[in-house]
Formats: structure tokens, C-alpha cells, sequence
């Protein structure tokens, strides 16, 4: 079974061990590369801090640490506790964000409509008792005071920033330290000459790869990881009986105690080390909805967990048998390894290391795709590698500034000890954003008693403290750089959210009424030429200013107008039989249109052709239900929105109305009386007949036949996107920071990024734009 298979079966409750084995198997490669690879490196950066002074009770301390680590916080943490959080079967910090804005009202989107509510999948499938009087409480103040609710958007940006700084750091961390192997192969002098230059060598060919997508390679990651782990295990059992067979007197929790008392604040500094044990433990949430919970949970305990404590072990009891090492140099894994095995172990890492490597990156990419998904980056240009497995997805943008950063940070450290201290910033980072959000959930999703999560977030929050300050500590060692690209990222984010808040803000503020529209008819002549016209907006309710703008200077729309609003909401998926609310603006003869297109952070948008059919196909089957008439409504009402329509389409409603190109019978066609195909000039293909078929046991009155078959005829004459060209300007009086931000900031990102029109794949020459200036 390919992972293409078991990707879609991920979701079935009653899943059959066949299935889950294979998912876990799979997940080995997947979810697993990075957790793997941190023997190569953690005993090399933990022993760089306690001055060369290497005995068994230090060694026998970092063992404990080690250990209890790999228990405390990807086991019982992450494995027990935080899968058990997922977002309809999606994880990561954006799902429990996502969860908090369901379930309390802190969703960060200003389009928000009572209607998202009534999707399928809005609310979790958590079954958990009634709220207690302190989740109620704690859930009043979140929505009663706007400032806790920018903390809490702000807590999930710093979460997400981290992990696209871990996606630089980690590649760098992996790479080089399984290239550090050739150490043994060369004189000292010469090898550091050599491992930087194979480093970058590997990591260009690494991320010049991605473009071709996981799908294409991603049979040979399992096989890899489970060859690595088996192969660290063996090494680590071949350590233990050879050297110090009563190593396992180390796990005792006493070891850390004198490993402290001992070495003092050396031993507290060294604590960043042993933190990059528990790297990737992050990837065992955030790829949950590639797999189900049963099957990553399955693959740690009975194989990650168990490897690398052995490998962990082999490694101590190799050091407490060889005192002495001149220095603390030949400190790390290949050490411990074989002297005949040492090339083949080499070849296994340098594989290992680019698998797990592959994983952070798609996860890089991921994350920056649901912040904008979510309007928190800039749009940016998604390829998705895959036509079965949403989550393989390629932007070339981000893999390239990866890339030059990666290669930056690989050039000027060359040192692991270094990467380290930078990359477990990023990662405790990232768990403390976890383990904040997480005790929300607790209280506000699953309803459970406040003292649970007080003792969740002291237990653990203690823990991930601990090593926090011990990675802060090394600011000027390395950590810095998590911290220098965190704040580029988040610069980025919040003034393009800013933004994008302050400019929705406006169209709100100026949107006109239909009655402004109508009435403009007479006095200004509007025409309507044939076609439908698709004026995209943010508004779901009203008609946005530069709709005005446009008929203002040029009085004429076409036939059929539709007032296009593509929008996400804070779920993984929309269902496609709940993609589409369709309603009518004033009068039905006036055959004006709103749609509102829902996607979720992780859906794929479709392609233009299967866009438009069912965007058309939506809007006659509104047509055929008969709706009555809204004439002039106040469309900020709630009641309108609530009257708003949930259509289905051809492909998710065999019963409706579908396109036919080919006819049928004739009492069950609407369409157009005239072939088009006799039309068309010489040398040029004709268009096609459009027409739709209407299911034999629904019958339609006179005026409902008139109004599809104007939509046909202006489907077959075409569809225009009516786009908007913003000039984005602070308003006079506005402060210098705002001026800053706006017209600094935010008006070079817009002017940088991805046009509008790419979200919804529309060819150029469908298109009309038109200038407005956004005083905001």
C-alpha cells in the first residue's frame, strides 16, 4: 500500500491493524527522519559546555537527562496528551489555534459569518461534558477584551515563525553533522576544510529537489529511517554488553541530581544540548493528518523510542570507557561507532539526515501556507506535488530564501555545537507555544477541570522553562539566529495582517447599498453586455467601493453579475457540497448575484475550468429552487445571511442540475437556442454550447426557464473577472509608525507578492482591474 493509499484512509475510525501497521511503517519516514538523526549530534553539543572534564557520573547525568527528555516530552507529552488535540484529524500550533477560535470567539478573520458555524466539520468531534463555570468564564473574558485575543494571535505567529526558523536551522543541524563522519576518515587539520563545501553540496541538491515533490522519493524514506534506527540500536546493544553493561544504572533520576551538583552552571548551560534530543518531536503533531493518532503512536513506542534510547545508552557507555580523549572533539556519535562500519553508518546518516531535513521543509511549507490561507503572509505561489496528498505541497519563493539562509547558517557557524544552540531555541520555543495553547484546549475544547490544566502547563511548562533559559542563556553562541529570523517573520506577518485588517476595514466602511446601485440606472444609462461578470471581494454582505468606483466611470455591467467572495475559514477542509452560499442582490430579474466560496487552511483550490462549472452550476441550482425575493433587504441583517443558500455541485449532487455539452432530451434542456458553433470566424475553434440538464423530476416555471437560460447564454458568452487594483496609502493625521507600516511595509509586500488573481487561477486575458486609492 503506497502513501497515497493510506493518506486517504488516515481518517477512517475503524481503521484494520493491516492499515495501521502500514501507516506506521509509513510514518517512519515521514513524521520520524528528524528525531532520528539527534544522536549524531546531542552528546558533541552537551559535553561543549562543561569544559573537557568528561567522567562517569557526567556522562551518566546526561544519560538521565537524556532519557527522562525522550519520556517526558515526545512521550508522555505528545504521544499521551497533545495527538489527542487534533483539528479533524489535522495538527500543528495553526490547529489548536484553530480549535480556540471555534470554540471561543477569537478568530483573527474579519469576514466571519454565522453561517460558517453550521459547517460539518466547524465544530471538533471532541465529545466532552458541559463547560465548567470556570471554562465559561475564562471563555466571557477571551471574547470581551480585544487585547487577549491579539496575545493569543500573537502566541500562534511566535509558534509559527519558530518552526519556519527551525526549517532553516534543522537541514543545516542534520547535514552537517552526518558529514562531520569523514572526521575520522582525514587528518584534523583538513576535514573541516571538506565537510562544509559537502554540506552545502548536499543541501543545494536538497532543496533543488523539492520542486519534483515528496511523492516521486517518498518510497525510500521508511526504508531509510527504519534502516538508520535498526542500525543505531544494534550499535547501541554492540556499546553496552562491550563496554559498560550497568549503564542502565543511569536512569535513575538521582544521576541528574549529582550531574547538577557537580558541574553547577556549567551543567545548567549544557541542559541546550541535551534539548536537541527531543528535536522533531513537534513533526509527531503536526503530520498527524497524513496519519492517524493509533499509527504514529504505534511507530514511537515500539520502534523510535526504543532505538534511540538504546543508541543513547551505547553512546554513554562507549564514553565512560575512554577518558581519554585528548579533548572534547571526537565528543559524538561516529566515535562510539565500529571502526569497519563507520562508511556504511556514514552513507545511513547522510540519508537520514536529507530525509529528515525533507520533513521540515514540507512542514515549512505547510505552516506558511496555512498563514496565509489564514491572512497572515503574503500570497505566495503553492504547487502541489502531489493530485492525491494535499499536504505535498512546493513554494518556490520560501524554498529558495530557505536555501540561501540554510546554506548562510552552514557557511558561517561550521560548527555543531553552534546549529545547536540555535536550533534548540527554536524547537522549546515552539513546545512552550504548544503546551500555552494546549491548556486552553484543555479548558475551553475538552471542558475538563481548570486544575488539569494548571497541572499541564506547570509540569511541563516547568520543564520546557528549564531548557529555555539554558538555550536563551547562549544568545551570543547561536541563538540568536532562531530570534533574528523569528523577528523578520513576524514583521512580515503582522504588517501584512495589519494590513489586510485595515483594508477590509475600509471596503466595509465604504460599501454602497443596492439601492445606490439601482438607482444609478436611469440617470447614468448602465448598460449590460453579454457575460457574467465576477467582481471578487472580501465583503460578504454589501457592494464593495471600488465595484462603485468602476461603474461610477464606466456605466455598464454584464447581463449576469456575481459578487465573488473566496474566503477561508479556521477548519482544515470545507466539505464540497458546503463550498458554495449562493443569494440574490434586489430584485431576480435584475439577475444580480452574491457567492461566497469557502476553503479551509489546507484545502486545495481548483483549477479555473472545474471552478467556474461548478460556480455556474451552484448558482442555477438557487435558480431552481424558487427562492423568493430578498427586494432590497438590509443585507447586514443576520436574517439575510442566515437565508443565504448552501449549494451543491454536479459532482457532489447527482440530483441537480450539471452541464451537458452534448444534449439530451429536449424538455430536460436549458440552454440556448441558437448553435454558436456557425458563429465563430474562420480559422477560429468555436465555443461549445452550453446548456444545462435539469433532473426529469424537477419541473420549473416560465420565469425560473427564462432566468437559466439567460445565466447559459451568459456563461457561453464568457466570464470576467472585475479585480481591484488598491493603491494601499495612511490616511493624514495618521502617526509615523502607521505611516511606516502602511505605506513602507505593507505596500511593498503587496507590490511583491502574488496578485489576487493567482488564488483563483485566472487566466490574464479574463480580467479587468481596476485602480482605487485606499485611504486607511
Amino acid at each position: 500500500m503506497d502513501l497515497e493509499t493510506g493518506f486517504h484512509q488516515n481518517r477512517v475510525k475503524k481503521e484494520s491493524w493491516r492499515t495501521i501497521l502500514t501507516l506506521a511503517y509509513q510514518s517512519l519516514g515521514v513524521v520520524y527522519g528528524d528525531l532520528s538523526t539527534s544522536p549524531l549530534y546531542v552528546y558533541k553539543s552537551t559535553f561543549a559546555d562543561i569544559e573537557h572534564s568528561e567522567t562517569n557520573e557526567e556522562i551518566f547525568g546526561v544519560l538521565s537527562f537524556v532519557f527522562w527528555t525522550l519520556t517526558l516530552v515526545p512521550l508522555l507529552k505528545y504521544v499521551f496528551i497533545v495527538l489527542k488535540a487534533d483539528d479533524n484529524g489535522e495538527g500543528g500550533t495553526f490547529a489548536l489555534y484553530s480549535l480556540l477560535c471555534r470554540f471561543a470567539k477569537v478568530n483573527s478573520l474579519p469576514n466571519c459569518q454565522l453561517a460558517d458555524e453550521n459547517l460539518s466539520t466547524y465544530k471538533s468531534d471532541i465529545i466532552s461534558p458541559a463547560p465548567s463555570a470556570f471554562g465559561s468564564r475564562l471563555k466571557s473574558t477571551l471574547e470581551k477584551y480585544r487585547v487577549l485575543q491579539r496575545f493569543l494571535f500573537v502566541l500562534a505567529l511566535i509558534g509559527a515563525c519558530m518552526v519556519i526558523g527551525d526549517g532553516v536551522l534543522t537541514p543545516a543541524l542534520s547535514v552537517f553533522s552526518a558529514v562531520s563522519g569523514v572526521e575520522l576518515a582525514m587528518s584534523r587539520e583538513h576535514h573541516k576544510y571538506v565537510e562544509v563545501p559537502v554540506a552545502c553540496l548536499i543541501l543545494i541538491a536538497l532543496f533543488a529537489l523539492q520542486h519534483y515533490g515528496t511523492h516521486r522519493v517518498g518510497f525510500l524514506f521508511a526504508p531509510v529511517v527504519l534502516t538508520w534506527l535498526l542500525c543505531i540500536a544494534a550499535i547501541g546493544l554492540y556499546n553496552i554488553f562491550h563496554w559498560n553493561p550497568h549503564v542502565y544504572r543511569a536512569l535513575s533520576p538521582y544521576y541528574m541530581y549529582k550531574f547538577l551538583k557537580k558541574t553547577q552552571r556549567g551543567g545548567w548551560m549544557s541542559l541546550g544540548g541535551i534539548l536537541l534530543c527531543v528535536t522533531g518531536s513537534e513533526a509527531m503533531f503536526a503530520d498527524l493528518g497524513h496519519f492517524s493518532q493509533l499509527s504514529i503512536k504505534i511507530a514511537f513506542t515500539s520502534i523510535v523510542y526504543p532505538s534511540l534510547i538504546l543508541a543513547y545508552m551505547g553512546q554513554a557507555a562507549y564514553l565512560s570507557q575512554h577518558h581519554d580523549i585528548e579533548n572534547n572533539y571526537h565528543i559524538g556519535f561516529y566515535v562510539s561507532v565500529p571502526e569497519k562500519l563507520r562508511w556504511p553508518v556514514l552513507v545511513i546518516a547522510i540519508l537520514a539526515a536529507v530525509v529528515g531535513s525533507q520533513a521540515i521543509i514540507t512542514g515549512t511549507f505547510s505552516i506558511i501556507k496555512q498563514c496565509s490561507a489564514l491572512g497572515c503572509f503574503p500570497r505566495v505561489k503553492v504547487v502541489h506535488t502531489s493530485s492525491k496528498i494535499h499536504g505535498q505541497i512546493y513554494i518556490p519563493e520560501i524554498n529558495w530564501i530557505l536555501m540561501i539562509l540554510c546554506l548562510a547558517v552552514t557557511i558561517g557557524f561550521r560548527d555543531t555545537n553552534r546549529m545547536g544552540n540555535a536550533s534548540g531555541l527554536a524547537v522549546i520555543t515552539v513546545m512552550l507555544v504548544t503546551t500555552c495553547l494546549m491548556s486552553l484546549v484543555i479548558i475551553l475544547c475538552w471542558h475538563r477541570n481548570v486544575l488539569l490544566a494548571v497541572f499541564f502547563v506547570f509540569f511541563f511548562g516547568t520543564i520546557e522553562a528549564l531548557y529555555f533559559s539554558a538555550s536563551l542563556i547562549k544568545f551570543l553562541e547561536g541563538a540568536w539566529v532562531p530570534i533574528a529570523l523569528s523577528v523578520i517573520f513576524m514583521i512580515v506577518m503582522c504588517v501584512w495582517h495589519y494590513g489586510t485588517l485595515k483594508k477590509y476595514e475600509f471596503d466595509l466602511e465604504n460599501k454602497v447599498s443596492i439601492d445606490w446601485l439601482l438607482g444609478l440606472g436611469p440617470s447614468l444609462g448602465i448598460v449590460r453586455v453579454r457575460g457574467i461578470g465576477l467582481v471578487n471581494t472580501e465583503l460578504v454582505s454589501g457592494i464593495p467601493a471600488i465595484f462603485s468606483h468602476f461603474v461610477t466611470n464606466l456605466p455598464a455591467f454584464h447581463q449576469v453579475l456575481v459578487f465573488l467572495c473566496v474566503k477561508s475559514v479556521p477548519i482544515p477542509h470545507v466539505k464540497q457540497e458546503e463550498r458554495f452560499l449562493v443569494e440574490h442582490i434586489g430584485p431576480r430579474e435584475y439577475r444580480i448575484y452574491r457567492c461566497i466560496v469557502r476553503y479551509g487552511y489546507r484545502d486545495v483550490h481548483e483549477d479555473d475550468v472545474q471552478f467556474e462549472d461548478d460556480l455556474v452550476c451552484s448558482i442555477a441550482e438557487y435558480i431552481r429552487t424558487g427562492r423568493a425575493d430578498l427586494n432590497n433587504e438590509d443585507e447586514d441583517s443576520t436574517k439575510q445571511h442566515e437565508e443565504m443558500m448552501v449549494l451543491r455541485t454536479p459532482s457532489t449532487h447527482l440530483g441537480g442540475i450539471r452541464p451537458c455539452d452534448d444534449g439530451g432530451p429536449s424538455q430536460d434542456i436549458v440552454g440556448t437556442s441558437e448553435p454558436t458553433e456557425t458563429q465563430s470566424p474562420p480559422g477560429i475553434k468555436p465555443r461549445k454550447r452550453v446548456r444545462f440538464v435539469v433532473p426529469e423530476s424537477q419541473k420549473v416555471d416560465s420565469s425560473t426557464h427564462e432566468e437559466l437560460q439567460e445565466l447559459m447564454q451568459a456563461r457561453e458568452a464568457g466570464i470576467a473577472y472585475i479585480l481591484g487594483h488598491s493603491y494601499v496609502r495612511a490616511k493624514q493625521g495618521s502617526s509615523l509608525l502607521k505611516k511606516i507600516v502602511i505605506n513602507l511595509g505593507y505596500d511593498f509586500l503587496r507590490r511583491n507578492c502574488r496578485a489576487p488573481t493567482y488564488g483563483l487561477n485566472v487566466p490574464h486575458a479574463s480580467t479587468l482591474e481596476v485602480g482605487m486609492v485606499y485611504n486607511i
